[in-house]
């Protein structure tokens, strides 16, 4: 508990890797947060999620289900987290929000454009889980000038193998673009930008954006070691902030057992936001489901 207060119920539809390895130590240090509920096809994941997401392992205290719907009809829930595979996105929040209950999307918010429109329609529309705002532009956000021309570098790197998905392997422009075109976006102050250049591949993507005043170039790979660069610079490269994550040692420090991995720790902030909001406090960093629409529109152009 905290503050005396109950924690907030939740349940997990999706029980892959991001679930297994991100959600679940999130939230587990998260505090006022209780996982009270998970749902997958897979009885193999949902067994193994349930069992090490419960508040004491191997006390069966979580519920198991084969679907979303059974999940959320079942009641006893105050929020769901949605981590199924992003062409189920839409239905499982349609299904959140007809039993009117808070809801976190997984980016990307679907697999296309018009996915993440039908999202926003939504009688109540979920928040996306854009979590490097809560690493990234969290530490950044102050020191962006509000006028003036400005330059952004945005890098996110990994291994896709070493992630060891269970089932969705998605190419690097759903995987990761997402979120470092909502990071531009976000720290430009701007609600859409013009594609100057785009190369995709599955494994790469490399787009340059304008949105007037401020120039973004944005690398993407599933093939290299993990790395994560924001750099905010004036035009001609006077660097004025920079946020970094991964690399050797920034690696090894996340190893220590007192120091949360970046992933985990971004997760346990966007977290700690869906709680307030799902108790109806204001969501801050929080990416709201037209945020996903604009960073959605930006990448279908980019592949158009």
């Amino acid at each position: 508990m905290s503050g005396g207060r109950a924690p907030l119920r939740l349940g997990l539809v999706g029980c892959g890797r991001l679930a297994e390895a991100g959600y679940l130590p999130a939230i587990a240090g998260a505090g006022g947060v209780e996982l009270v509920a998970v749902a997958d096809p897979r009885a193999e994941r949902r067994e193994l999620v349930a069992r090490l997401g419960a508040p004491d392992p191997g006390s069966g205290a979580v519920a198991t289900h084969a679907e979303a719907a059974t999940l959320l009809a079942a009641g006893g829930l105050d929020a769901v987290i949605v981590a199924s595979p992003p062409a189920e996105h839409v239905e499982h929040a349609r299904l959140a929000s007809e039993a009117g209950i808070a809801c976190l999307v997984e980016k990307p918010p679907a697999p296309e454009l018009a996915g993440a429109k039908r999202l926003a329609e939504l009688a109540r529309p979920p928040w996306i889980g854009f979590n490097r705002r809560f690493q990234h532009a969290a530490a950044l956000l102050r020191a962006v000038p509000s006028e003036g021309p400005l330059e952004l570098l945005l890098e996110l790197h990994y291994r896709r193998d070493s992630w060891r998905a269970v089932s969705i392997r998605d190419d690097a422009v759903l995987d990761l673009a997402p979120h470092l075109v909502d990071l531009a976006l976000l720290l430009a102050g701007a609600r859409t930008a013009t594609v100057r250049v785009a190369t995709l591949t599955s494994e790469r993507v490399e787009l340059d954006l304008d949105t007037g005043r401020v120039r973004a170039r944005i690398r993407c790979a599933t093939d290299r070691a993990h790395r994560e660069l924001v750099v905010v610079r004036h035009p001609g490269g006077a660097r004025i902030a920079a946020s970094r994550a991964g690399g050797f040692l920034r690696g090894a420090v996340a190893r220590i057992p007192a120091v949360a991995h970046p992933l985990i720790a971004s997760l346990r902030a966007q977290l700690g936001a869906f709680a307030a909001v799902a108790r109806g406090a204001e969501g801050g960093l929080l990416a709201t489901a037209e945020d996903g629409v604009r960073a959605m529109r930006v990448i279908e152009a980019a592949a158009a």
